[in-house]
């Protein structure tokens, strides 16, 4: 089933037959902390490192202490936390008309996605064996194990959750549901609180000692962005992201939304890849 039905099939049709069917780059790693390893499409697998090209049908896993961010064609990011395995399963992107569908599927641990250009269609979705969820123009954190199922944050945007127990949405930022499995139905939303902040934020933020991969690098300024500001180009401000400031009456706490913004900065100034190749659209 698709969550989001927002591209017809003729403009899908057109958009796959648009797309050269070589080209398999989909994104590209701009920060690693190991040990992360990689495993392409019919080949060995291998230890992540920085710049590595991301392709269709490569899985991702993450050690205790290995993370990974992952850069998306268009402009969409994964930033995955440690114990994490994850599978880019479908990604088509066309750069001229902004159409084509992400699909990446979790089958355990954690990450958080922020929304390029194919989620302000609705055409990002990520699957775990409890729900499929579906994004739009969203931020979002999504944590799965088997014993306790699904766990799907709204921080921005509506998120469409759909299993075999039927469909729901979220679409207040700072609530999460939690699914069991793929024939119970997600709970009614709650609320999030500061501690279940602060557990995501220590769980997708770099260790101690760590630098993403990125010899030398210690430190890293964002100008007056600082927890608290809410000015976007404010005095000093030149490195603050453009994405406007979201504050809600939600519980979210000032440095996670520090964090989503300079996500969104680093997207803006990351490597510029092209590619992408054609597959299934998400059931």
């Amino acid at each position: 089933m698709r969550v989001w039905k927002s591209i017809t099939v003729l403009a899908a049709t057109a958009v796959l037959a648009a797309l050269p069917v070589a080209a398999q780059q989909v994104g590209t790693a701009t920060a690693v902390n190991p040990l992360s390893e990689t495993t392409p499409p019919g080949a060995t697998t291998v230890a992540l490192t920085v710049g590595k090209r991301i392709v269709h049908k490569e899985r991702i896993h993450t050690t205790p202490t290995g993370s990974v961010q992952l850069l998306f064609l268009d402009k969409s990011t994964l930033s995955i936390a440690p114990n994490t395995n994850i599978l880019i399963d479908e990604y088509v992107y066309d750069p001229n008309s902004g159409n084509g569908h992400m699909l990446v599927s979790l089958t355990e641990g954690a990450l958080r996605f922020v929304g390029g250009k194919l989620s302000h269609e609705g055409e990002a979705e990520i699957a775990t064996p409890a729900a499929a969820i579906g994004i739009r123009g969203g931020t979002g954190t999504v944590h799965y194990d088997k014993k306790n199922g699904a766990q799907v944050i709204d921080h921005f945007g509506i998120f469409a959750i759909h299993n075999g127990a039927g469909d729901m949405m979220i679409k207040r930022p700072g609530f999460f549901v939690n699914i069991l499995n793929w024939t119970t139905p997600p709970s009614e939303p709650m609320l999030v609180t500061e501690a279940l902040n602060t557990h995501y934020l220590s769980i997708l933020t770099s260790l101690p000692g760590q630098n993403g991969g990125v010899a030398g690098l210690k430190t890293v300024v964002i100008g007056d962005c600082g927890a608290g500001h809410n000015t976007i180009g404010a005095a000093q401000g030149n490195d603050c992201p453009s994405m406007p400031w979201t504050n809600t009456d939600s519980g979210e706490s000032d440095a996670f939304q520090l964090i989503i913004q300079a996500t969104q900065l680093s997207t803006g100034r990351g490597e510029t890849v092209t590619g992408g190749t054609p597959g299934r659209r998400g059931r």
